[in-house]
């Protein structure tokens, strides 16, 4: 099967739809199909981790040689800077009849998209001139995230906007993914009647298999580098560094957990546009020399810092899935967690650590309850890698290649598909 994956945001852009349009490309090439992902061209910007250069009018290329990739080739649409986040691009809606001289060339059996602004549209424009599956994944509610970015703008005015382009975008699919119970019940509101199907983002385990030199040897570099996580039980947070995820929550809880335990220290893994107003945050409550900012960290490099912290902390209201929650269980490192969006989904109550309420006093007192009782911790750990055992790549991947099977009955109008050999 040819499968042609269209995201707004890829790498070198660090968030849960770049993690997941990669992490099921790669498992979708190990499994014998072929993918072209159409994403946007970053230019070289002190904000993003691994600027890529410039071409013209696009680039292609597979990006990365190793065997499980050899069946994915990349392509980039020369962008424009998104005014309201420099992480962020825009890709030039010009290119658009190159884009799709490109994919004839490689001739899809079906679109995948994973965004919702211009590359989606591209997507969507191209399924239906060659009459193609059109599957969407809905992975962000927009109207809880972009009040973050477009300040100046009225809510509602915001909200209404936002709403208009998600139902235009589901008008156009027909099929739609949804990565968790509660977007899907979000998307049950639009009162759009499309068929949907619950699939989270798989995570591949080996990426969180150290042996105990690998960790000790990294926990060294980490304390060379960060002297003052010397000694020290680790609280980490890993994910965008940015407003919505609630940091401020877990740095005015952090010189409450200090006065019961003075060996701690909170790191916090990610880069963001909000990471010096949090440093600043964390300069005012009188514990920046306890704190970590790493900014951006490799995946590798995420996954042994799972593997040297003691709990995991998401404080975030909005979280669709909460990817970092699962691999944190799968590097065994139990979580406390606020219920809220996927968390709910992901932890099942208090499956691999606690969740609580959005509640100082209750959080407080989980951390403190598996900083306290070793069986507890260790039974919480257990629990933690065994649980997110279900949210691995391979099962879901296997789900997702029925739902791609699935899509041509949806298909509307529902005759011309004869190229479509599934």
């Amino acid at each position: 099967m040819k499968i042609a994956m269209f995201t707004d945001a890829y790498w070198p852009r660090v968030n849960g739809v770049t993690v997941s349009v990669d992490t099921f490309s790669r498992a979708l090439s190990r499994a014998g199909h072929e993918v072209m992902i159409v994403c946007a061209q970053y230019p070289a910007d002190p904000m993003l981790p691994t600027p890529l250069p410039p071409g013209s009018p696009g680039s292609i290329s597979t990006e990365r040689k190793n065997p499980e990739q050899e069946r994915i080739t990349i392509l980039r649409i020369p962008s424009y800077r998104f005014l309201f986040s420099r992480e962020d691009r825009i890709a030039k809606l010009a290119k658009r009849r190159w884009v799709e001289k490109e994919l004839d060339k490689f001739e899809p059996d079906v679109v995948h998209v994973n965004s919702e602004f211009i590359i989606a549209q591209i997507g969507f424009w191209y399924a239906k001139k060659r009459r193609l599956p059109a599957v969407y994944t809905f992975h962000t509610i927009w109207e809880d995230y972009v009040v973050n970015y477009i300040p100046l703008v009225p809510e509602f005015l915001l909200r209404f906007t936002i709403r208009r382009l998600q139902k235009m975008l589901l008008r156009q699919s027909d099929l739609v993914i949804v990565p968790t119970l509660q977007i899907k019940e979000f998307v049950k509101s639009y009162h759009i009647k499309r068929e949907t199907r619950l699939l989270p983002t798989g995570i591949d385990p080996v990426l969180f298999q150290h042996d105990k030199k690998t960790v000790e040897k990294f926990r060294l570099r980490l304390e060379k580098k960060y002297p003052i996580l010397k000694g020290r039980r680790i609280l980490l947070f890993a994910g965008r560094v940015a407003k919505e995820k609630n940091l401020s929550f877990i740095i005015r809880l952090f010189p409450l957990l200090l006065e019961n335990h003075s060996d701690l220290a909170l790191v916090i893994a990610g880069n963001g546009p909000s990471q010096d107003y949090y440093m600043e945050e964390a300069q005012n409550c009188g514990v920046m020399d306890r704190c970590v900012f790493t900014g951006y960290l490799e995946r590798t490099e995420l996954s042994l810092a799972y593997a040297v912290s003691h709990i995991f902390l998401m404080p975030s209201l909005t979280e669709t899935q909460g990817l970092v929650t699962i691999e944190a269980m799968l590097s065994g490192v139990p979580v406390v967690a606020i219920g809220a969006m996927g968390t709910v989904q992901l932890m099942e109550g208090n499956q691999g650590g606690f969740m609580v309420g959005n509640d100082t006093e209750e959080f407080k007192a989980r951390v403190l309850q598996l900083l306290e009782d070793e069986d507890l911790y260790r039974r919480k750990s257990e629990e933690a890698r065994r649980h997110a055992q279900k949210w691995t790549i391979g099962c879901l991947t296997e789900q997702l290649i029925e739902i791609y099977r699935e899509s041509s009955r949806f298909i509307n109008p529902p005759t011309g598909f004869s190229k479509i050999h599934f």
